[in-house]
């Protein structure tokens, strides 16, 4: 993101990612403020392209401003220019280039023809060349696609992506020492969501022998309900429950969890 910077270490890195579903409405996959609070970075990986990702971050950024105003004791409403760090939005696009823009903006996005008083651009981070950590990222989640495509969710599907990613050497300094680890959180997340795609399917079933949409509707609600209180990732709860990320909000919204 910033390689001409050799100066900054992790040491200089303070993570201000959103954690609690619960507490906080909503959650993103990375935050962090650089030393002297000068800039936040804040990154979000994406597998299907959706114009949304653009409203998200901004919702993101906004809640993330939020915290620091409220835990560095910064007044609003006094005369007092705040201090605040410069913001960079980030995706990390793990799909083909094709035709998508390299700046996502929502201004472009949203009001191309209007004069609107807010824009916000997020830089979108494609697979290229390079040989740098978000390369290695982009590349292993391929892997991983075109593993569990080839050997679904399995244990086989686990070591061959682990395998594969050592040969082409992605992530293969952090594969080599959390092999196990790895092996064990691939499993785990496989489990999961077979038990969810099966909850899924009765309560889709008995829905069509019963003839009652409703309560199988509700049913599915409450699954979701339940894996978001679990801070289940709501990318995953919306792939399950072959919903959009949208739909799934606002079911979290409805039950007050969001």
């Amino acid at each position: 993101m910033h390689p001409d910077d050799k100066t900054i270490t992790k040491d200089d890195l303070d993570i201000v990612t959103l954690q609690s579903i619960l507490m906080n409405g909503i959650y993103n996959d990375l935050g962090f403020m650089v030393r002297g609070n000068q800039l936040m970075i804040l990154v979000e990986a994406q597998s299907t392209w959706s114009a949304n990702i653009i409203v998200r971050s901004l919702i993101y950024l906004m809640s993330t401003y939020q915290d620091y105003f409220t835990n560095n004791k910064i007044q609003l409403y006094g005369s007092k220019k705040a201090d605040m760090p410069k913001p960079e939005l980030y995706v990390i696009y793990t799909g083909e280039k094709e035709h998508h823009p390299d700046i996502l903006s929502l201004k472009d996005e949203f009001f191309p023809d209007t004069d609107c008083c807010i824009d916000a651009k997020v830089k979108i981070i494609y697979l290229s060349d390079s040989d740098d950590i978000i390369n290695q990222y982009i590349g292993f989640c391929r892997v991983f696609n075109e593993q569990v495509a080839l050997h679904g969710r399995t244990l086989t599907a686990a070591k061959e992506i682990i395998r594969i990613c050592r040969d082409k050497n992605l992530l293969t300094e952090y594969l080599s020492e959390r092999e196990k680890e790895v092996e064990d959180i691939m499993l785990t997340l496989f489990d999961q969501e077979k038990i969810w795609n099966i909850e899924r399917d009765n309560i889709r079933a008995t829905a069509l022998a019963d003839g009652i949409s409703q309560g199988a509707a509700e049913k599915e609600q409450n699954m979701i309900v339940g894996m978001l209180k679990e801070n289940v990732n709501i990318n995953t709860i919306a792939k399950v429950a072959q919903m959009t990320v949208e739909q799934v909000a606002a079911i979290g919204k409805k039950a007050a969890v969001l």
